[in-house]
């Protein structure tokens, strides 16, 4: 019966509005046990500001509107993630998950009463705009965000291919707010590609999960081994800036790399009530019958250095990715803290076609951590100098704490105290030098390149030494076997 309700459960774990998928054939049902009565009171007082609006608000409104409005209210209180959706919404939430839409290519939730830029999708029209992770966009097309909810900004934002939108968005280090016009694009995420750093060594990178990741991920593994001649010896494995997505490819990515059989990631819902667990097995990350995705992965890929390069932007699959390898000890988790996403929401379908998304539950590692508001602490932190705001979960108003307590962790300005380099004090040279920056970080990230990003260097370096990588992952070096006595007699000349 677990099994069956694993293959029928689609959870998304993406930030873009901090959702897991589920199409749930239940609805919702009082719990047996709950034998509290309904607040008489307070559904009183609501008929009662239904009845003023009818009949003394200046124009009059349809009821189906006063009502989905009330119904987005009480789901939207909740806490950030959570959002009623009418059939447009549900069928806009359908589309995306795919892979591929019409839009501008960036992962948004709600913060303050804004929109949010989690994450800007690589080769899209929002990043070679130079939106960056943190971004409030305060306006769309001269219209005011505030207030609105990430549905109604994402409907808003896309569009038929080739039509031009405009975007007010504000940035923590600049003063006064920005505006930029973008081309609408059919946006198809190729979520995996993959770099020889150098022979030996390669680098994939994740920057989406979906339903095609886990086979992008063999196929680029294979397409490394065919590159190099032979056998990887280490691989980095980059999900910065990777929003999320599909809790299955979260597993199966997980999967490559690990055992078969062991926990990947597990759930708790209220009360701490155990929930799902799934583990690095075919039937926990399948979408449904056919091939394994995984099927002919080269078996180097289990044994390998492996490291993982994670950031403020990665976030929900990211993390639940970056915890399993942690906490199996299988790579060193590089770079800065994640986002710390980790709630689950079910989006319930309703029966006139609308749908509701509700949290339902946490997202635990296998060693018991909940990532929500803390994320992923890496085992070697390496600064991104370039990163000058790092927003997460903490930011969020009404979110969910971690149940475990501990330090919640919030964005910040990043300090420059440490930089070498003076900052150029001219405005106009200031703002050609950040473009020229620009272009060179959206081209570093087509090919990689360890001379310009310190925290790649540090990842590779890692895999290049077995003996720092093992003492990183917190093992000792595996000693060299004694030599037999013969073997010393011959070094010796006897």
């Amino acid at each position: 019966m677990a099994n069956t309700l694993k293959k029928i459960a689609l959870y998304t774990a993406g930030a873009l509005s901090g959702m897991a998928l589920s199409f749930s054939l239940q609805s919702y049902a009082a719990d047996k046990t709950d034998s509290r009565a309904l607040p008489v009171q307070s559904i009183r007082t609501m008929a009662e500001v239904y009845s003023q609006i009818k009949a003394n608000y200046y124009e009059n409104k349809k009821d189906e509107d006063l009502l989905e409005n009330a119904m987005k209210g009480m789901v939207s209180g909740l806490d950030p993630h959570s959002e009623y959706m009418n059939k447009k919404d549900y069928a806009d939430l359908r589309e995306s998950t795919k892979g591929e839409f019409g839009g501008l290519g960036m992962e948004v939730g709600a913060e303050d009463g804004f929109i949010k830029v989690v994450a800007p999708i690589e080769d899209t029209p929002a990043e070679r705009a130079g939106i960056k992770s943190g971004d409030y966009i305060t306006q769309i097309n001269g219209v005011s965000t505030r207030g609105i909810t990430v549905s109604e900004a994402v409907k808003k934002m896309r569009g038929e291919p080739g039509t031009q939108i405009s975007l007010t968005i504000t940035r923590k280090d600049s003063p006064k707010p920005i505006s930029v016009k973008l081309t609408r694009a059919v946006i198809k995420v190729n979520s995996v590609r993959q770099h020889l750093l150098e022979p030996g060594y390669g680098y994939v990178r994740i920057t989406q999960f979906q339903e095609r990741t886990i086979g992008a991920l063999n196929d680029a593994v294979q397409q490394l081994r065919k590159e190099n001649g032979g056998a990887l010896k280490g691989l980095v494995l980059d999900l910065r800036d990777d929003p999320g997505g599909l809790l299955n490819g979260a597993v199966g990515v997980s999967a490559a790399f690990l055992p078969e059989g062991v926990k990947v990631v597990s759930t708790k819902g209220r009360d701490g009530r155990d929930g799902m667990s799934l583990s690095a097995l075919p039937d926990d990350y399948m979408f449904g019958p056919g091939t394994d995705p995984l099927y002919k992965l080269p078996p180097e890929i289990k044994n390998i250095p492996l490291t993982v390069l994670i950031n403020s932007g990665s976030a929900s699959a990211s993390e639940i990715v970056a915890g399993a390898l942690q906490d199996h000890k299988r790579a060193v988790i590089v770079g800065s803290q994640s986002f710390g996403k980790g709630s689950v929401q079910t989006v319930l379908p309703l029966s006139n076609g609308s749908a509701v998304k509700l949290t339902t539950a946490l997202y635990y590692t296998p060693n018991d951590r909940s990532i929500q508001a803390q994320g992923i602490v890496p085992d070697v932190e390496v600064k991104d100098k370039k990163r000058l705001f790092e927003s997460r979960e903490a930011d969020l108003a009404g979110h969910i704490g971690n149940p475990s307590g501990g330090r919640e962790v919030t964005g910040r300005i990043i300090d420059d105290e440490d930089e070498t380099d003076q900052k150029d004090q001219d405005g106009a040279s200031k703002d050609a030098a950040d473009g020229k920056e620009e272009k060179e970080d959206i081209a570093a990230r087509r090919i990689p390149n360890p001379a310009k990003d310190a925290q790649l260097k540090a990842a590779l370096d890692l895999v290049k030494e077995p003996a720092q990588w093992q003492q990183s992952l917190g093992l000792a070096a595996k000693k060299p076997a004694p030599k037999k006595e013969k073997d010393k007699e011959a070094e010796t000349g006897q």
